[in-house]
């Protein structure tokens, strides 16, 4: 078993963790969050894994879900759009991986709460303000462009 990581180090875990919580839904990958960390990233993989017990990618992956699940559970955006907000590429990933952690699938999990939970809010009011970012360019989740006037 490793050792945590020494006192004078969890600032730069921390900064790196911090880093991961505010910008989860971006591309997030082991070198940019050692950078963020000021660490080389294996020694930075070592000490994240040692102190809080998971890789950084399954801490991302982890924080993904949770927004995830905060969202199917308080808005009226699709399965698809929730996975675009919170940073997965594939809808098949995010659905495995969301089961995987959660127990049942986010359309189930969704569908649960939805009888339940207080009224929903709607999805273009988080996009508006920015709550949540839109889905890339080019993705499913994006309208069609309007065919041109041929007159």
């Amino acid at each position: 078993m490793e050792r945590p990581a020494p006192d004078d180090v969890l600032v730069h875990l921390r900064r790196a963790r911090d880093h991961a919580d505010r910008h989860y839904a971006e591309s997030l990958d082991l070198d940019a969050l050692a950078a963020e960390a000021r660490l080389s990233k294996y020694h930075f993989l070592r000490l994240f894994r040692a102190t809080y017990g998971v890789t950084p990618a399954g801490y991302v992956s982890r924080r993904r879900i949770e927004r995830a699940q905060d969202l199917l559970r308080a808005t009226n955006l699709t399965v698809t759009e929730v996975c675009h907000a919170v940073g997965f590429s594939s809808l098949g990933s995010f659905s495995s991986r969301f089961r995987r952690v959660v127990g049942q699938s986010p359309s189930e999990y969704q569908a649960r709460y939805a009888a339940t939970g207080a009224p929903h809010i709607p999805g273009c009011v988080l996009f508006m303000w920015g709550l949540v970012e839109s889905a890339p360019a080019g993705s499913a989740t994006q309208e069609k462009p309007e065919a041109a006037d041929p007159s």
